[in-house]
């Protein structure tokens, strides 16, 4: 679907079990440190950014990020949190129907990408894929992105009767972001009658095949723990 260099992760900054304490936080400022952050995102990718980087964009010691967000990573998920994947309604997905659900994901995954240029989706894409934890930091922290399968879906339709037990989230996770990206930043269509086919034609009928128990399938590209490929 792209092409994303493989590039090793490494995240340089240190990692501390409790926050420093320091002064009251300023409302104004953390927010322009955050914005700060989402600009380095988009220029620099997830490895090209640091504390000292942000530090000089803001015009702020490193001191002043550290009181703040013990980790790089935790800094990363409040600038998305307050950017790109910030949302005034409720986090849960529950419409009432495993079509709606689905829906209801595919447009959360869209106003994600929509809020940031396509480099920086590819650029979370590929950290999260050297860094498991900053997919499960991102997902637990700013509620469902519409990148994956909430449990919560499947165990709702499997009620309704509509998915069957133990489906596994393996095609949702692996397609959905996967044509959504692509489309993206191919400048093609994902409107209502693009998401409508792809959950009626794709993501429904094969959700509805995944063979049970689940774990028979390999983790999608977006589930935060895929397996890389084996070495030749």
């Amino acid at each position: 679907m792209y092409t994303i260099r493989n590039v090793p992760y490494r995240n340089a900054e240190p990692h501390t079990s409790s926050r420093r304490q320091g002064r009251p936080r300023d409302d104004a400022r953390e927010a322009e440190i955050l914005t700060a952050v989402n600009e380095l995102l988009a220029e620099r990718g997830y490895e090209g950014l640091t504390f000292e980087a942000t530090a000089r964009r803001v015009g702020a010691s490193k001191a002043t990020l550290y009181r703040r967000w013990a980790s790089k990573r935790e800094m990363v998920v409040a600038a998305l949190r307050a950017g790109p994947a910030r949302r005034d309604g409720p986090d849960a997905i529950d419409t009432g129907s495993l079509r709606g659900d689905l829906l209801a994901l595919c447009a959360r995954l869209l106003a994600t990408m929509h809020a940031s240029d396509g480099q920086t989706a590819l650029m979370l894409l590929q950290a999260g894929l050297e860094d498991p934890e900053l997919c499960d930091a991102i997902e637990q922290s700013v509620g469902p992105t519409g990148a994956r399968l909430p449990a919560s879906v499947i165990e709702a339709a499997v009620a309704r009767g509509e998915l069957p037990a133990g489906v596994d989230p393996f095609v949702f996770e692996e397609v959905t972001g996967s044509a959504l990206l692509l489309r993206r930043l191919n400048g093609l269509a994902t409107d209502q009658p693009y998401l409508e086919a792809l959950v009626d034609s794709v993501l429904i009928p094969a959700l509805q095949a995944t063979p049970a128990p689940s774990g028979t399938l390999p983790a999608g590209i977006f589930s935060g723990h895929p397996a890389p490929a084996s070495a030749h």
